[in-house]
Protein backbone atom coordinates (compact mmCIF):
# COMPACT_ATOMS: atom_id res chain seq x y z
CA UNK A 1 0.00 0.00 0.00
CA UNK A 2 1.76 3.33 -1.23
CA UNK A 3 0.64 6.98 0.45
CA UNK A 4 -1.60 7.39 -2.59
CA UNK A 5 -3.60 4.05 -1.79
CA UNK A 6 -3.53 4.87 1.84
CA UNK A 7 -4.88 8.46 1.45
CA UNK A 8 -7.44 7.08 -1.33
CA UNK A 9 -8.72 4.38 0.55
CA UNK A 10 -9.31 6.45 3.86
CA UNK A 11 -11.47 8.91 1.57
CA UNK A 12 -13.44 5.67 0.36
CA UNK A 13 -14.01 5.13 4.46
CA UNK A 14 -14.95 8.90 4.93
CA UNK A 15 -11.50 9.87 6.18
CA UNK A 16 -10.00 12.64 4.42
CA UNK A 17 -6.60 13.56 4.76
CA UNK A 18 -4.80 17.47 5.17
CA UNK A 19 -1.55 17.86 3.57
CA UNK A 20 0.17 18.12 6.64
CA UNK A 21 -1.50 15.10 7.99
CA UNK A 22 -0.11 13.08 5.18
CA UNK A 23 3.38 14.46 5.73
CA UNK A 24 3.28 12.99 9.08
CA UNK A 25 2.18 9.79 8.85
CA UNK A 26 5.94 10.09 6.38
CA UNK A 27 7.83 11.18 9.74
CA UNK A 28 6.50 9.03 11.33
CA UNK A 29 7.72 6.24 9.00
CA UNK A 30 11.04 7.94 8.39
CA UNK A 31 11.27 7.92 12.57
CA UNK A 32 10.23 4.39 13.30
CA UNK A 33 12.77 2.73 10.77
CA UNK A 34 15.42 5.55 12.46
CA UNK A 35 15.06 4.21 15.39
CA UNK A 36 14.15 0.54 14.74
CA UNK A 37 17.73 0.54 13.88
CA UNK A 38 18.88 1.26 17.69
CA UNK A 39 16.18 -0.65 19.55
CA UNK A 40 13.26 -3.48 18.12
CA UNK A 41 10.42 -1.54 17.94
CA UNK A 42 8.64 -3.89 14.68
CA UNK A 43 9.70 -6.52 12.25
CA UNK A 44 7.98 -4.79 9.36
CA UNK A 45 9.97 -1.77 8.17
CA UNK A 46 9.16 -1.85 4.55
CA UNK A 47 6.87 1.42 3.55
CA UNK A 48 4.17 -0.39 1.90
CA UNK A 49 3.92 -2.69 4.34
CA UNK A 50 4.29 -0.09 7.55
CA UNK A 51 1.35 1.75 6.40
CA UNK A 52 -0.32 -1.02 5.33
CA UNK A 53 -0.14 -3.43 8.48
CA UNK A 54 0.60 -0.49 11.13
CA UNK A 55 -1.55 3.03 9.95
CA UNK A 56 -4.06 1.66 8.03
CA UNK A 57 -4.67 -1.34 10.37
CA UNK A 58 -4.74 0.92 12.99
CA UNK A 59 -6.90 3.63 11.74
CA UNK A 60 -9.22 0.60 10.59
CA UNK A 61 -10.83 0.44 14.33
CA UNK A 62 -12.46 4.02 12.78
CA UNK A 63 -14.28 2.49 10.46
CA UNK A 64 -16.31 0.82 13.01
CA UNK A 65 -16.46 3.28 15.93
CA UNK A 66 -16.16 7.14 15.99
CA UNK A 67 -13.29 8.80 16.94
CA UNK A 68 -13.66 12.35 15.74
CA UNK A 69 -15.11 13.83 18.48
CA UNK A 70 -12.44 14.59 22.19
CA UNK A 71 -12.61 10.94 23.37
CA UNK A 72 -9.89 10.89 26.23
CA UNK A 73 -8.52 7.53 24.97
CA UNK A 74 -5.90 5.11 26.62
CA UNK A 75 -3.93 2.49 24.11
CA UNK A 76 -2.83 -0.67 26.56
CA UNK A 77 0.73 -1.78 25.57
CA UNK A 78 0.82 0.11 22.11
CA UNK A 79 4.23 -0.75 21.61
CA UNK A 80 5.63 1.83 18.64
CA UNK A 81 2.31 3.56 19.26
CA UNK A 82 -0.19 1.52 17.22
CA UNK A 83 -3.12 1.85 17.40
CA UNK A 84 -3.40 5.13 18.95
CA UNK A 85 -1.00 7.62 17.21
CA UNK A 86 -1.59 6.55 13.69
CA UNK A 87 -5.62 7.65 14.97
CA UNK A 88 -4.50 10.95 16.47
CA UNK A 89 -3.14 11.77 13.77
CA UNK A 90 -6.38 11.12 11.22
CA UNK A 91 -8.10 12.81 14.48
CA UNK A 92 -6.69 15.42 16.32
CA UNK A 93 -9.30 16.18 18.94
CA UNK A 94 -8.21 12.86 20.39
CA UNK A 95 -6.59 13.17 23.92
CA UNK A 96 -4.44 10.17 24.12
CA UNK A 97 -2.65 7.99 27.04
CA UNK A 98 -0.33 5.08 25.89
CA UNK A 99 0.96 2.85 28.87
CA UNK A 100 3.72 0.47 27.85
CA UNK A 101 6.22 -1.54 29.98
CA UNK A 102 9.28 -0.90 28.34
CA UNK A 103 11.29 2.77 28.80
CA UNK A 104 12.99 2.65 25.95
CA UNK A 105 9.38 2.46 23.64
CA UNK A 106 8.51 5.49 25.81
CA UNK A 107 11.44 7.42 24.94
CA UNK A 108 10.82 6.83 21.05
CA UNK A 109 6.93 7.90 21.23
CA UNK A 110 8.55 11.24 23.66
CA UNK A 111 10.38 11.77 20.47
CA UNK A 112 7.96 10.48 18.06
CA UNK A 113 5.11 12.74 19.59
CA UNK A 114 8.06 16.33 19.70
CA UNK A 115 8.96 15.09 15.98
CA UNK A 116 4.71 15.45 14.92
CA UNK A 117 4.27 18.56 16.93
CA UNK A 118 1.36 16.10 18.67
CA UNK A 119 -0.44 17.96 21.55
CA UNK A 120 -2.90 16.35 24.36
CA UNK A 121 -0.53 13.07 24.51
CA UNK A 122 0.84 11.63 27.74
CA UNK A 123 3.69 8.43 27.53
CA UNK A 124 3.45 6.78 30.86
CA UNK A 125 5.81 3.66 31.96
CA UNK A 126 4.14 0.90 33.58
CA UNK A 127 3.11 -2.83 33.58
CA UNK A 128 -1.09 -2.48 32.88
CA UNK A 129 -1.73 -3.74 35.91
CA UNK A 130 -0.78 -1.30 38.39
CA UNK A 131 -2.06 1.32 36.06
CA UNK A 132 -5.87 -0.54 36.30
CA UNK A 133 -5.09 0.10 39.88
CA UNK A 134 -4.00 3.83 39.87
CA UNK A 135 -7.10 5.75 41.21
CA UNK A 136 -6.03 9.06 38.34
CA UNK A 137 -6.70 6.56 35.76
CA UNK A 138 -9.06 3.98 36.62
CA UNK A 139 -12.80 4.15 35.04
CA UNK A 140 -11.94 7.47 33.57
CA UNK A 141 -11.82 6.76 29.84
CA UNK A 142 -14.08 7.33 27.32
CA UNK A 143 -12.06 4.45 24.93
CA UNK A 144 -9.25 2.16 25.71
CA UNK A 145 -7.76 1.07 22.80
CA UNK A 146 -5.49 -2.25 22.26
CA UNK A 147 -3.95 -4.53 19.37
CA UNK A 148 -2.27 -7.79 19.54
CA UNK A 149 -1.25 -7.38 22.92
CA UNK A 150 -2.71 -10.41 24.33
CA UNK A 151 -5.72 -13.18 24.48
CA UNK A 152 -9.23 -11.60 24.90
CA UNK A 153 -9.81 -13.17 28.22
CA UNK A 154 -6.42 -11.14 29.43
CA UNK A 155 -6.87 -7.83 27.68
CA UNK A 156 -10.39 -7.73 29.21
CA UNK A 157 -8.56 -7.40 32.80
CA UNK A 158 -5.71 -5.32 31.17
CA UNK A 159 -8.32 -2.82 30.25
CA UNK A 160 -11.89 -2.65 31.20
CA UNK A 161 -11.11 -1.60 34.62
CA UNK A 162 -9.74 1.90 33.10
CA UNK A 163 -12.49 2.55 31.22
CA UNK A 164 -15.55 4.58 32.48
CA UNK A 165 -18.68 3.40 32.87
CA UNK A 166 -20.79 4.12 29.78
CA UNK A 167 -17.59 3.93 28.12
CA UNK A 168 -16.05 1.57 25.24
CA UNK A 169 -13.05 -1.34 24.71
CA UNK A 170 -12.28 -1.44 21.40
CA UNK A 171 -9.88 -4.75 20.91
CA UNK A 172 -8.30 -4.89 17.58
CA UNK A 173 -8.03 -8.75 16.72
CA UNK A 174 -6.91 -11.52 14.05
CA UNK A 175 -8.59 -14.44 12.73
CA UNK A 176 -8.78 -15.92 16.06
CA UNK A 177 -11.59 -13.62 17.29
CA UNK A 178 -14.27 -15.53 17.38
CA UNK A 179 -12.42 -18.36 19.61
CA UNK A 180 -11.41 -15.84 21.62
CA UNK A 181 -14.51 -14.67 22.27
CA UNK A 182 -15.86 -17.38 23.62
CA UNK A 183 -12.72 -18.02 25.79
CA UNK A 184 -13.09 -14.22 27.14
CA UNK A 185 -17.02 -14.10 27.62
CA UNK A 186 -16.65 -14.83 31.81
CA UNK A 187 -13.71 -12.07 32.10
CA UNK A 188 -15.36 -9.39 29.89
CA UNK A 189 -18.77 -9.74 32.20
CA UNK A 190 -16.33 -10.07 35.15
CA UNK A 191 -15.46 -7.06 34.34
CA UNK A 192 -18.10 -5.17 33.82
CA UNK A 193 -18.45 -5.19 29.88
CA UNK A 194 -20.60 -6.79 27.44
CA UNK A 195 -19.81 -7.11 23.93
CA UNK A 196 -22.00 -4.49 21.31
CA UNK A 197 -20.85 -5.57 18.14
CA UNK A 198 -18.17 -7.65 16.15
CA UNK A 199 -16.84 -6.30 12.95
CA UNK A 200 -15.14 -8.87 10.19
CA UNK A 201 -13.14 -7.22 7.13
CA UNK A 202 -10.01 -7.90 5.39
CA UNK A 203 -6.91 -5.97 5.10
CA UNK A 204 -6.70 -4.70 1.43
CA UNK A 205 -4.31 -6.59 -0.60
CA UNK A 206 -3.19 -9.27 1.73
CA UNK A 207 -6.17 -10.18 2.55
CA UNK A 208 -5.81 -11.50 6.18
CA UNK A 209 -9.00 -11.41 8.27
CA UNK A 210 -9.12 -8.34 11.06
CA UNK A 211 -11.78 -8.17 13.59
CA UNK A 212 -12.96 -4.93 15.77
CA UNK A 213 -14.72 -6.09 18.88
CA UNK A 214 -16.63 -2.97 20.79
CA UNK A 215 -17.44 -4.27 24.50
CA UNK A 216 -19.53 -1.32 26.29
CA UNK A 217 -18.74 -0.85 30.09
CA UNK A 218 -21.93 -1.44 31.55
CA UNK A 219 -20.68 -1.70 35.55
CA UNK A 220 -17.60 -0.78 37.47
CA UNK A 221 -15.16 -3.19 37.45
CA UNK A 222 -14.72 -4.83 40.70
CA UNK A 223 -12.09 -3.09 42.97
CA UNK A 224 -9.43 -6.52 42.74
CA UNK A 225 -9.26 -6.47 39.17
CA UNK A 226 -6.87 -6.06 37.65
CA UNK A 227 -4.44 -8.85 39.43
CA UNK A 228 -1.09 -8.48 40.34
CA UNK A 229 1.58 -8.19 37.44
CA UNK A 230 1.33 -11.59 35.25
CA UNK A 231 -1.34 -12.93 36.96
CA UNK A 232 -3.93 -12.27 34.40
CA UNK A 233 -1.74 -13.84 32.12
CA UNK A 234 -0.90 -16.84 34.22
CA UNK A 235 -4.25 -17.57 35.45
CA UNK A 236 -7.18 -16.02 33.08
CA UNK A 237 -10.54 -15.57 34.08
CA UNK A 238 -12.25 -18.55 31.87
Amino acid sequence: MDTEQFVQLLAAKGISLSPEQIQAYETYYSTLVEWNEKMNLTAITEKNEVYLKHFYDSISAAFHYDFSKPLKICDVGAGAGFPSIPLKIAFPNLHVTIVDSLNKRIGFLTHLAEALKLDHVQFIHDRAETFGQNKAHRETYDVVTARAVARLSVLSELCLPLVKVGGTFVAMKGSSAEEELHAGKKAVSVMGGKLKHSHTFTLPEEESERNILIIEKEKPTPKKYPRKPGTPNKSPIE
